[in-house]
């Protein structure tokens, strides 16, 4: 199991990525299908935000060799990296904290010395929309942690999530272009959304947003969140619905002319890297999902009934797989993450099993506000844990899937991959 893990990080590895994806020849650089003639900017800077930016930042830094001047990117607590030059700030994630706030606005402060003879790189990945934070006024930052709290224990997609986010922000949803004063920018980027939407990945800060004010409003009314948020955050969304305040900025604006963007890397090509390792190692193998979402119980249903119909008609061993990122509704005060509780209720679901393995994985190494990227589980996990003395059910309605897990050894911990492509659920039947 985690041989074939390991064979999707590699796979979608940042630094990697970027060396795929940006090429220099002297004073010309090829980025996707464009290319920059170097001596014809002022400067070339760097700014970005993300989990797995600190390697893609690493990698932009050798690909420039010298023709970078300067840059500033923001990462999680742990996942930085000592780069030549280029600032690193370390932040709070997914909660934003002071740092993050401190960072965003050096960040945007920067940015704000561009001129339209700058280029500037942008290197956004997976948890960008947290890290990188400035509250819109009245909201401030305490409100803007509720916020967000608010909206992850609820459930929100994280479409849902960043609409939101980007209407209380004065960085997200393309507010990034539009401080940069023209300058050209190019905009890389890791994805960890379902459909590799620009405008999703860390909140879209330097492409046009078409979400809108009404979409933010309705996403609190469709979880009961109306009453629950902060008066500031109702106050900005309403005076944005009347249009006293204005929108993010829209596809057809002047400065995005001068803007392009590429993915980099997805869930896809880390499923198809897994698929190939688990061949190699003799399964009968099938991507199942690319585009895995809900709640995690319910993935973990529909995951096992899969496996209940491939073990019937198998006459090997079988993998399947499934990329994507679920969502939990939490209820209870305990300690977890969505893979964590999709295996969770998977080894209820597995129990007396034989011969079947289910993994569930971040594959940026941190599921939820844990040091674990998930677990893995098999049909004798809930007997183990019964020995334990852990009742299934009952960590499972507290949200407790972590100190179950952590118990019998089942968590698996990665530590900071520098990458970050949503999650992978493999089964194996052997």
């Amino acid at each position: 199991m985690l041989s074939i893990f390991q064979a999707a990080l590699q796979a979608s590895d940042s630094r990697e990525a970027v060396q795929r994806t940006v090429k220099r020849d002297g004073d010309w650089l090829t980025i996707g299908k464009l290319r920059y003639d170097l001596t014809s900017f002022r400067s070339v800077c760097l700014v970005g935000a993300g989990k797995a930016t600190a390697a893609m930042a690493h990698a932009l830094e050798q690909v420039l060799d010298g023709h970078l001047e300067s840059g500033i990117i923001i990462v999680k607590e742990g996942h930085g990296l000592q780069l030549q030059r280029t600032i690193v700030r370390e932040a709070a994630h997914p909660v934003p904290d002071t740092a993050g706030e401190t960072a965003s606005r050096e960040l945007l402060d920067f940015v704000s010395q561009c001129r339209s003879d700058d280029l500037l790189l942008c290197a956004f990945s997976g948890g960008g929309s947290a890290l990188l934070v400035a509250p819109a006024p009245p909201i401030s930052l305490s409100e803007k942690q509720q916020l967000t709290q608010l909206l992850l224990r609820a459930g929100c997609t994280i479409d849902e999530v960043n609409a939101v986010r980007k209407h209380c922000s004065l960085v997200k949803g393309g507010q990034l272009a539009r401080a940069a004063h023209g300058a050209t920018i190019m905009t890389l980027a890791l994805s960890d959304v379902i459909g590799n939407r620009l405008d999703v990945i860390a909140s879209g800060p330097t492409v046009p947003d078409t979400s809108t004010y009404e979409q933010a409003l309705g996403v609190l009314d469709r979880y009961g969140l109306r009453r629950k948020v902060p008066p500031s955050v109702l106050q900005r969304l309403l005076e944005g619905c009347a249009g006293t305040v204005p929108e993010t900025p829209k596809p057809g604006e002047s400065f995005f002319e001068h803007c392009a963007a590429v993915i980099i890397g997805s869930v896809d090509l880390a499923c198809q890297a897994a698929a190939a390792a688990a061949v190699s190692l003799g399964y009968d193998t099938s991507i199942v999902s690319t585009t895995l979402t809900g709640e995690a119980r319910d993935a973990a249903a529909w995951m096992c009934s899969l496996t209940e119909r491939r073990q019937s008609e198998r006459t090997g061993p079988v993998c399947l797989i499934a990329g994507g990122e679920t969502t939990v509704t939490v209820r209870g005060t305990g300690l977890g993450g969505r893979n964590q509780e999709l295996t969770l209720a998977a080894a209820h679901l597995l129990q007396g099993s034989r011969g079947i393995t289910l993994a569930a994985l971040a594959t940026d190494g941190s599921d939820g506000p844990t040091d674990a990227a998930g677990a893995i589980v098999s049909g004798d996990t809930a007997a183990a844990l019964e020995c334990a003395g852990v009742s299934i059910a009952e960590s499972l309605t507290s949200n407790d899937a972590y100190h179950a897990l952590d118990q019998i050894g089942a968590l698996v911990k990665t530590g900071p991959t520098g990458t970050n492509v949503n999650d992978l659920t493999i089964v194996l039947m052997d």
